[in-house]
């Protein structure tokens, strides 16, 4: 991929968050019901409306390109290029007026994350991390803080519920019991928020590949690392675990405590 390519693409980034946003808002606290899908997840008329703005977008401005998203599946993933979408990062929140939900637009560039935006529009919040470069929160660039101790961590988690009962509940409760401070609700504004170096860590489950490759790059430009509860990095295939850090010190603590080897 040329210097070229990526600026290109990280503009079309930012041009799907921004067709995508109208969509959301325009139904947002309107009273809109959810359905549930055969996962028992909610979906709304909110999140096939974004989704299908973004596809159409990326289908006119890069036609050879793959597209993984929620609610429309998957459309040549096994491009060279392959845009990952979540609509509604979510839904929960936004079909209870919160705005803590967001949109999530990737680029994988065979099979890697090479630019990630996560954008916030009830909040009127965005980060935009690409490969190589300065992650950016609202376009200034943006770090996140040392924190070597788990003691002194504040972890998120979108909720206690999403881990399954046996050995991963069972790991994540080492790792909650040894943090300063273990909080939930934030969907992925959490993220967001390791990456601006206020929060330290976040430790997630039973997520799908929509949920976290938008959060790789924005992440591994602001100096953190994220991988899954093995340390080995996300993609297209995982476990649907996710463990982000805003200290590479910290990252390998809390995996040793989810692995029970402190």
């Amino acid at each position: 991929m040329t210097q070229e390519q990526l600026d290109a693409f990280s503009v079309l980034a930012e041009r799907l968050a921004n067709v995508a946003a109208p969509e959301v808002m325009v139904r947002f606290r309107t009273g809109l019901l959810a359905e549930s899908k055969a996962d028992s997840s909610p979906v709304t008329e909110a999140d096939r409306a974004a989704e299908a703005a973004l596809r159409a977008l990326i289908e006119a401005e890069q036609p050879d390109h793959g597209i993984v998203g929620e609610e429309y599946g998957s459309d040549r993933a096994d491009a060279e290029y392959v845009w990952v979408l979540d609509p509604i990062d979510g839904t929960k929140s936004f079909v209870t007026g919160k705005p803590t939900f967001g949109i999530l637009v990737a680029l994988l560039h065979r099979g890697r994350p090479v630019i990630g935006v996560i954008d916030h529009p009830a909040l009127g919040d965005r980060w935009v991390g690409v490969a190589g470069r300065p992650t950016t929160f609202n376009g200034r660039p943006i770090a996140t803080r040392p924190c070597a101790a788990l003691d002194q961590a504040w972890m998120y988690a979108t909720s206690p519920t999403m881990f399954r009962p046996g050995p991963e509940r069972e790991a994540y409760g080492r790792l909650s019991g040894a943090v300063r401070q273990a909080l939930y609700g934030c969907d992925c504004y959490a993220y967001g928020l390791l990456s601006c170096g206020t929060v330290d860590l976040v430790c997630e489950a039973t997520l799908m590949p929509y949920d976290y490759l938008a959060l790789v790059p924005v992440i591994e430009g602001a100096g953190g690392i994220i991988t899954d509860w093995s340390g080995q990095p996300l993609g297209l295939e995982g476990d649907g675990t996710a463990l982000a850090a805003g200290d590479r010190a910290l990252h390998q603590a809390a995996l040793a405590r989810l692995k029970d080897e402190s």
